[in-house]
């Protein structure tokens, strides 16, 4: 009998059998990790397990490689903070959807775990937006295709980063870049430490971290789109 006992945030449910349901977790020390849960979707019990939620769960399987059984208790909710937001709701989705398709499954990621729990402690105050955009920076470097915002490619100054180069996922300054702007993403200043997030700048952060979460993620390792969720959430700063 192999079996654990950790904490994890409910990142996707999959319907299976009349209540129950395939529940996927990113655990703080099993990674992300699925386990049939019973009552996950009866009319009672369904609140109890949104997306988003942070519950205690115990796994056991007959054999370490089946999906096995959770016991889940709840602990904590974050949904009922973007219920009435529809763009915080989607930043929701969209984290737990971007965490059930491209995380590896059963390796740990600490370092993504506790950003995303960051991520659901901004939710009730005004930095969630580029909070979340942190988030999947945050992602991008666990899968190893981080983004470098220390320095311009070109000439190596720290100052005056606004762009970043699709090719080499590297800052580059004002000097260097005015000429090549067109084939440039824009770098928003909150990402340095700069500025102000409107929606323009969030609108900045997330086709940044888009384009390469498409590129260097989706379309390179499964041929695949990012989710519609994070497609909407992008559209809904563009105003």
């Amino acid at each position: 009998m192999d079996e654990w006992r950790d904490t994890g945030i409910i990142v996707a449910v999959k319907p299976h059998g009349e209540h129950g349901g395939v529940v996927s977790l990113l655990t703080e020390q099993n990674g992300r990790h699925a386990g049939f849960a019973h009552g996950v979707q009866s009319t009672k019990k369904r609140g109890d397990f949104e997306l988003g939620t942070v519950v205690d769960a115990e796994w056991a399987a007959r054999l370490s490689d089946n999906l096995g059984t959770y016991k889940l208790q709840a602990e904590k909710s974050y949904a009922v903070h973007a219920m009435d937001d529809p763009k915080k709701l989607m930043a929701l989705q969209s984290l737990c959807a971007l965490a059930h398709l491209t995380l590896p499954e059963r390796e740990p990621c600490p370092g993504v775990y506790e950003a995303s729990l960051a991520f659901l402690d901004s939710l009730p105050t005004e930095i969630w937006a580029p909070a979340y955009i942190y988030w999947e920076l945050g992602l991008l470097r666990s899968l190893g295709f981080g983004v470098d915002l220390s320095q311009c490619a070109a000439s190596g100054t720290t100052e005056d980063l606004i762009y970043v180069s699709p090719k080499t996922a590297r800052a580059v300054c004002r000097a260097e870049g005015q000429i090549y702007k067109e084939r440039l993403l824009p770098l928003p200043g909150f990402l340095m430490g700069t500025g102000e997030f409107d929606d323009q700048a969030l609108a900045d952060g997330l086709m940044l971290t888009g384009y390469f979460l498409q590129h260097r993620v989706f379309g390179m390792t499964s041929n695949l789109s990012l989710p519609e969720i994070r497609h909407r959430l992008y559209q809904s700063f563009l105003g």
